[in-house]
């Protein structure tokens, strides 16, 4: 467990400090935050009015594409123009795929340098071929002499570099001796780095970019590990690439950078999504903010515990939990997907209505938490239709005030109620309750207080049992740090020998900060929540920060599906735009989504152009994708099937190329 100082605290990783132009990245330095032009680069008057534009809501650095030698030669004249409109201080970036000699020619204009090592020198031809020895070191010297000039170059100038590993794009030489696969990425960035290292360069930052979240997860930690393993401390450029556009690209690039930031990873970020480069920087700063909230919480922190917690961070596997049973249809335990609860306001009747009126057809609130402070309340509910409740029980309500109105209460209930170490009698009468009227408890507990009441959770067994944080804030569970906690919690449970289910709340308790803007519960809800699903822990989860029901049940099934824990609608992974895209991505992704977005469980890839790889949409059914300008390539899987499409045919090409491979179903009728 060495990619991180711990599993439960934010403790930043000590990296080289590198510096951009005048603007400094790892170290002591704070996050850096970037975004990307989408103009063609040859538009100088554009790319620099994009430029400033970014700048002037708070973009560090500023990236630009260079596709080609004269794209790169115009950096001169955009890097003077920008100097000259008062934006010296921000560093320009050149961002290079295939031509070293586009390379060559930007490094003299600009800060920094974006290589992505799938492209550069690689012509992929998608080969599949035994690598022997001898051929692989023949690959590797061919790559040392078409690398090495830019190397020199950069160093003579003092430029900055930064090996930016794409999943899509790995070589043909990684793809036949590691696959697609986050081992393959970080091989593919290792190669950069030791022949940047050869020649004595170290002005040099990260990334392993992946469209799916999980992926780009397990990179950067076995990145990471393989680095120190070298004795190599890079700072880190964290992004989920292609992460779409709205609330499903906010979720997905939270779930993403804000897991890494808060294990201590990442020097400088990007949310990249298929919108003005603009709105990316707010969403940045936001997520930024959050986890350095958190550095300056735990600086000066001695506890870095380097035990595992059970977990592997380098391959995902759900944790295993035991079946149960909690309403009509619902069940958790194995092959089950994460159940979603929904807190209900003071008039449960009006949540129903609520909830009823929102049309959560294929997102149901499957359970109503309901605030007990007495048993009349219980007396009293309504009935929740095809929704189970979760009474979340004041500490005065006994086990003899609920026995006469047990009846009132379906199969099924969940009793929620916070244990203190004190109270294993107590305990006990409430998991006999439970079993008694097949109940489910819901057993609030901080991590620490698992250890004395051990023996009795031993002697009950995981029947009718599952498990949540309590409210308390408990210095050793993580004040401020939810995720460290729950996976505490769940290392506790571990130990015990327990497979109860593992509740997530996200409440003001585990807030990062006190925001109240739907964007910070988004991301805490992202961080928290998408945080501990992609590490395989979570069987319930709820966004009890969102007064409004249906808002929140609609958070909660979309951070389940960016974290790719369970599927409630059409997935898109569309990327954002930048000089090289050959159609309008933001209508076109919103075109394409208002026609296909019914279709629950296909995932969709829309791309600009190719240059990432069809590997980045690997996962994806069917792709959209510019071939040339006004032209479209459609893609089932990773193979091209259609080339050359007028775009204002492609649309209806798509929707015929899913009826064919039995993938569509007609959406139902608006009043359903």
């Amino acid at each position: 467990m060495s990619y991180c100082a711990s599993r439960f605290h934010t403790v930043r990783r000590p990296t080289l400090e590198v510096m951009v132009g005048g603007v400094g990245v790892g170290g002591t330095n704070p996050i850096r935050l970037q975004s990307m032009t989408t103009s063609d680069t040859q538009d100088v008057a554009a790319t620099v009015k994009q430029s400033i534009a970014l700048a002037e809501v708070g973009c560090e650095i500023v990236r630009i594409t260079a596709p080609n030698v004269a794209a790169a030669k115009c950096l001169k004249d955009i890097r003077a123009q920008f100097t000259a409109a008062g934006f010296g201080h921000v560093p320009l970036v050149a961002d290079i795929h295939f031509l070293p000699s586009a390379a060559m020619e930007a490094v003299e204009h600009v800060e920094k340098v974006r290589v992505n090592p799938g492209n550069y020198a690689d012509k992929k031809k998608f080969a599949v071929r035994e690598y022997s020895d001898a051929d692989y070191e023949t690959e590797l010297q061919r790559l040392h002499d078409s690398f090495s000039p830019l190397v020199k170059r950069s160093k003579e100038l003092g430029r900055a570099m930064r090996i930016g590993t794409n999943h899509g794009s790995l070589s043909d030489r990684i793809m036949n001796r590691y696959g697609d696969t986050p081992l393959g990425m970080v091989e593919s960035a290792l190669e950069f780095l030791r022949i940047a290292e050869s020649h004595g360069y170290r002005q040099l930052m990260l990334s392993m970019k992946a469209s799916n979240p999980k992926v780009m997860i397990q990179a950067y930690r076995l990145l990471v590990q393989r680095m120190d393993q070298e004795d190599m401390h890079y700072p880190l450029h964290l992004g989920v690439t292609e992460a779409g556009d709205g609330e499903d690209g906010r979720i997905k690039s939270a779930i993403g950078i804000g897991s890494l930031l808060l294990d201590g990873l990442g020097d400088t970020i990007r949310v990249s999504l298929t919108e003005d480069s603009v709105y990316e920087v707010p969403v940045a700063r936001a997520i930024a903010d959050k986890a350095m909230a958190l550095w300056r919480q735990e600086k000066g922190e001695e506890s870095k515990e380097k035990e595992a917690d059970g977990i592997d961070p380098y391959h995902f596997t759900k944790r295993e939990t035991t079946t149960l049973h909690v309403g009509p249809g619902i069940t958790v335990g194995p092959e089950q997907p994460p159940r979603v609860i929904v807190r209900a306001g003071e008039d449960v009747a009006a949540t129903l209505a609520q909830l009823a009126a929102g049309k959560l057809k294929d997102t149901p609130a499957e359970i109503i938490l309901v605030q007990v402070d007495s048993v009349s309340r219980i007396t009293s509910l309504p009935n929740p239709g095809a929704s189970s409740y979760a009474l979340e029980l004041a500490p005065t309500v006994t086990v003899s005030e609920l026995k006469p109105v047990a009846a009132h209460l379906p199969p099924g209930t969940i009793l929620v109620r916070e244990f203190s170490v004190s109270e294993a009698t107590t305990l006990t009468a409430f998991t006999q309750f439970a079993r008694e009227h097949q109940f489910a408890l819901a057993v609030a507990v901080a991590p620490v207080d698992l250890i004395p009441l051990a023996p009795t959770l031993q002697q009950l067994g995981d029947d009718r049992l599952l498990f949540t944080l309590s409210g308390i804030r408990h210095p050793v569970s993580g004040i401020g740090h939810a995720l460290g906690a729950y996976r505490r919690l769940a290392k506790a449970l571990s130990a015990l020998g327990s497979r109860a289910p593992l509740w997530i709340r996200n409440t003001p308790a585990t807030a990062v900060s006190g925001d109240n803007t739907f964007l910070s519960k988004l991301l805490e809800a992202s961080f928290l929540t998408g945080g501990l699903l992609c590490d395989g822990l979570g069987d319930f989860v709820s966004i009890e920060t969102e007064a409004d029901p249906v808002r929140a049940t609609r958070l909660a099934y979309n951070v389940l599906q960016g974290a790719g824990a369970r599927i409630s609608k059409t997935e898109f992974v569309a990327c954002p735009s930048c000089g090289r895209t050959l159609f309008d991505l933001q209508t076109t992704t919103q075109r394409i989504r208002a026609q296909t977005g019914h279709l629950k469980g296909v995932k969709i890839a829309i791309m600009g152009c190719i240059v990432n790889g069809p590997g980045e949409m690997a996962d994806a059914d069917f792709g959209y994708v510019g071939g040339a300008p006004g032209k479209i390539n459609l893609y089932v899987g990773k193979n091209c099937v259609q080339y050359n499409i007028p775009q204002a045919e492609a649309d209806a090409k798509l929707v015929a190329l899913i009826k064919e491979h039995g993938k569509w179903f007609d959406p139902a009728p608006a009043h359903a």
